[in-house]
């Protein structure tokens, strides 16, 4: 079955061109146009991925971001107006995976839905349990837990976990990194790696 992608943004025309272009792609496409609407259409249809705008009516994409976090690790690609580093470093700190600044190019969506959504389908292809002192990591069933209480971690953020397991005593740079990631080495991914590790400290 193709995958569903969740469009949250209260601009018709945006969620036109995103839908159409995600189709052309064969991915299937619920749209939302505000936050108590993404997170219903997100509790009921589970999709496997939501394109989220920051700048919403009523409640904005963070505090759905937010709101998500706290019960689901589904892939969150953050789409946002606001060019400005501090707002797409909240987004990435509360937990979403990538950022589009608007005006965007839809190839350029539909480019990043499919790498997000290729982490999130596994990439890791290692069939085993790492062991590293009290943490547990399953990287088929991606579960991890500490001291037998299991953490609630976002994508990125296991397979983080996982790549510096597998590599005890290893230092990665932000490029290896985010070549194992499959990301670019652009600036801004350099710079969302950094927000992806301090969230991945803290919950360990």
């Amino acid at each position: 079955m193709n995958e569903l992608i969740l469009v949250v943004d209260d601009e018709p025309k945006i969620v036109r061109l995103a839908r159409d272009y995600l189709e052309r792609s064969n991915f299937r496409v619920l749209p939302a146009e505000d936050g108590v609407a993404a997170l219903a259409a997100a509790r009921q249809e589970k999709p496997d991925l939501i394109v989220l705008d920051l700048n919403l009516p009523g409640m904005d994409g963070l505090d759905v971001c937010r709101a998500l976090r706290r019960e689901s690790g589904v892939p969150i690609i953050m789409l946002t107006a606001r060019a400005e580093e501090m707002d797409r470093l909240i987004g990435l700190e509360l937990g979403a995976d990538d950022y589009i600044v608007k005006p965007f190019s839809p190839r350029e969506l539909v480019a990043r839905v499919r790498a997000v959504l290729r982490r999130a389908q596994g990439d890791l292809q290692a069939s085993e349990i790492v062991r590293v002192g009290p943490l547990v990591i399953d990287l088929n069933g991606h579960r991890v837990t500490l001291d037998e209480e299991t953490l609630k971690l976002t994508r990125i953020e296991f397979e983080l976990l996982a790549i510096l397991a597998q590599h005890p005593g290893q230092t990665f740079t932000r490029a290896q990194l985010i070549d194992r990631l499959h990301g670019s080495a652009d600036g801004g991914y350099d710079r969302s790696i950094d927000a992806h590790v301090k969230n991945l400290r803290r919950k360990l």
